[in-house]
């Protein structure tokens, strides 16, 4: 293994977390698909570009043919990918190309585990390649628990409980916090006030419809 290729291994290694993080058979895999001598842009390591590089050739002019050195860089964006094994966002340079291919293999997670390791050439590529390997391993060795309907009826009743008292807390640390100011007492104080008000002259009127009525049921 060529030097190049020695350290890209090392640093995989070490982002990982070292060779007991790797699923079984992983290791010779890497160093089977790490190239020795294959040239890869610098930048390219740093993100998913499914094999597009910068390509080189010439510039033709019209008039006389004179050929001009020059560069095709590819279209790299940046872009937010979600990972349902990790359950959140990855950041990621992609070329546009890589991802078509994300979009066609159905996410992040299925087109790191379905591209072989010898097309991932970027170490970027093999770290997560590696990793979510690693992770949905972990995943499929755990043991699944169900619970009976009831169970699950007791869960919900006491989420929902537990709710009711964190909005509770929540009520009576904001009315501690800020507490009542003279502006909101005296709208209080007016309010029962006017509610006072307000009995005092229903209980006149029917105190007058009353007397209005005993007459009516004397002549009766």
């Amino acid at each position: 293994m060529a030097f190049r290729s020695r350290e890209m291994m090392k640093k995989i290694l070490k982002k990982v977390g070292g060779e007991q993080n790797l699923a079984p058979g992983v290791k010779e895999q890497l160093k089977k698909s790490v190239p020795d001598s294959k040239v890869v842009m610098g930048r390219a390591h740093r993100g998913l570009y499914a094999g597009r590089h910068i390509q080189f050739g010439n510039r033709v002019s019209e008039d006389g043919g004179n050929k001009t050195r020059r560069t095709w860089k590819p279209n790299v964006q940046e872009k937010r990918l979600f990972s349902y094994i990790l359950d959140r966002h990855i950041r990621v340079k992609v070329t546009t190309h890589a991802l078509r291919c994300i979009d066609k293999a159905g996410g992040i997670d299925e087109y790191l585990l379905k591209t072989p390791y010898h097309k991932m050439d970027t170490e970027m590529g093999l770290f997560w390649k590696t990793k979510i390997e690693k992770m949905y391993q972990d995943l499929g060795e755990m043991e699944v628990v169900f619970f009976s309907p009831e169970d699950e009826a007791n869960f919900e009743e006491q989420f929902k409980e537990l709710k009711l008292e964190m909005k509770a807390a929540r009520r009576e640390a904001r009315r501690k916090m800020y507490g009542s100011t003279a502006t909101q007492e005296s709208i209080k104080d007016g309010e029962d006030a006017g509610e006072a008000s307000e009995g005092a002259s229903r209980n006149e009127d029917g105190g007058s419809h009353a007397d209005l009525h005993e007459p009516m049921v004397a002549n009766a």
